[in-house]
């Protein structure tokens, strides 16, 4: 697990705090139920510049506030609103480094009842350093869970919700007690989802194979920023369609991708190694744009990353 460290600077009942007196009461609506949602989003530190750069803040308020609904969650603060604390706690924090950013919108009534509407939100908002998640470079190992993906009718997958990161929790735990670096979950129909906490690519004859967006996946920005990024650099075709478990034996090479994995290589499968069981060439180009766009250095993707320090 990567090193953390908390940043000075929370966001907490509407006004900036220093980190330790953002506490919640153990009464609180989404502690007792889980009913929260979040983002996770990357700030990278560009050294030639001296600055951090938020990637993809836009998109991933967009997709908080629009996983409102779900929750029958209302706010004062607005998207653009969100955006502005987000980018302040970064500064507040004063951090030279790669960072992570938590907006939390929550439950916030003290009240027992499992139901949403009607109950009260809120919305706080912290920073950690972060830095690699899982290995980016040599290739991890990975197994397919006995646990299955959560339905989306049942608790709804494209939702960052914190409740249903019980889901994600068990496989990962499963996975790590077994000897290996991470998990794969399958469908109910036993197709793939994706991993624990990321989304997942299998490339077959130089082309880009995920699972689509009513797999029961959440709808990684990463992803989408890997798919624009393989066609528009690389002319890769991109297919979102089923996989079943044996492709992923059968690959040329596979990935996982997400705000916190990035891009990371898989070399093993249930053990049964993947390719050469080294990074393949096409991962390690999408992965090389990949760090470059996040820290700001190609020009043409500029506009996803935005400065923390003016």
């Amino acid at each position: 697990m990567a090193k953390m460290h908390p940043g000075e600077i929370a966001y907490f009942e509407g006004d900036f705090v220093p980190v330790g007196d953002a506490r919640l009461s153990v009464m609180t609506h989404a502690f007792n139920y889980g009913t929260a949602l979040f983002e996770g989003i990357r700030g990278y530190y560009n050294v030639e510049e001296d600055n951090v750069f938020i990637f993809r803040l836009q998109e991933h308020v967009d997709r908080l506030v629009r996983n409102f609904n779900i929750l029958c969650m209302e706010i004062p603060e607005d998207a653009a609103r969100i955006e502005e604390i987000c980018l302040e706690v970064a500064r507040r924090s004063a951090l030279r480094e790669d960072v992570y950013l938590r907006p939390i919108c929550y439950k916030s009534e003290l009240s027992l009842g499992p139901a949403v509407r009607g109950v009260s939100s809120a919305l706080c908002c912290y920073l950690i350093t972060l830095g690699d998640y899982v290995d980016t470079n040599d290739g991890l190992d990975v197994a397919v869970s006995s646990w299955r993906r959560l339905s989306d009718n049942a608790i709804p997958t494209r939702a960052k919700t914190t409740g249903s990161y019980i889901n994600s929790s068990l496989a990962a735990t499963e996975a790590k007690q077994s000897g290996f670096h991470e998990a794969i979950f399958l469908r109910e129909d036993g197709t793939v989802a994706e991993g624990s906490a990321m989304n997942i690519f299998v490339i077959q004859e130089d082309k880009l194979i995920t699972p689509p967006p009513n797999a029961d996946i959440l709808v990684g920005i990463t992803r989408n920023t890997i798919m624009q990024l393989a066609q528009e650099q690389f002319g890769l075709q991109v297919v979102e369609r089923p996989i079943a478990r044996t492709e992923l034996y059968i690959s040329d090479e596979v990935f996982f991708c997400g705000t916190g994995a990035q891009v990371a290589p898989i070399r093993s499968v249930d053990r049964r190694l993947i390719g050469n069981g080294k990074p393949g060439g096409i991962t390690r180009k999408l992965q090389k744009i990949y760090f470059d766009v996040v820290q700001g250095k190609v020009a043409e993707y500029r506009d996803w990353c935005t400065p923390v320090y003016s």
